[in-house]
């Protein structure tokens, strides 16, 4: 599913490649169709943010935001288990999942980043996904609402995760 690529994209660590492609991704964001109003709102919202500052203040705030403020980590598990011994089971689980579907993970990230799942929730069909997304939920809301209590740009993002990892869209 495309918006979910989308999310992922916009919720790696900005470089300059990013940057070089907002306005691509502004033109696929046009093209999606599954969209509601208040999330082609926010992922505009983002957007503009992306391109209304210099890469190295969107990187500081990157930084700021996701790793240095642990209770806005984009690591899921850590919001579960923090640095807990049951942290390692379920990141091999996740993993393993990961290769049941045939998906390679060629990055350094741990299998719980929160673009990497997305990225993974991509290759699903739309009702996979909301049911896989949505073991995630309760953590979601919690680093949705902290990233919104904090005035993060990236709030709107994760409202966006939030709203669709839910089975209650199954029934829409």
């Amino acid at each position: 599913m495309q918006i979910y690529k989308m999310l992922s994209v916009l919720l790696e660590y900005p470089d300059q490649e990013l940057i070089d492609h907002l306005p691509e991704i502004t033109e696929k964001l046009a093209q999606c169709v599954d969209l509601d109003d208040a999330e082609q709102s926010a992922l505009c919202e983002f957007i503009d943010y992306l391109a209304g500052l210099p890469l190295t203040e969107l990187q500081a705030n990157y930084v700021q935001t996701f790793d240095m403020t642990a209770e806005q980590s984009l690591h899921l598990t850590h919001h579960l288990f923090g640095d807990d011994k049951n942290r390692g089971p379920a990141l091999i689980d996740l993993g393993e999942m990961y290769k049941d579907y045939g998906v390679e993970v060629v990055t350094n990230e741990l299998p719980d980043y929160l673009p990497l799942i997305l990225e993974f929730a991509a290759y699903l069909d739309d009702n996979e996904a909301m049911v896989f997304l949505s073991d995630a939920n309760k953590v979601l809301k919690v680093l949705a609402d902290n990233l919104k209590n904090a005035g993060s740009p990236y709030a709107g993002l994760l409202s966006i995760v939030e709203g669709r990892a839910t089975l209650t869209r199954l029934a829409a």
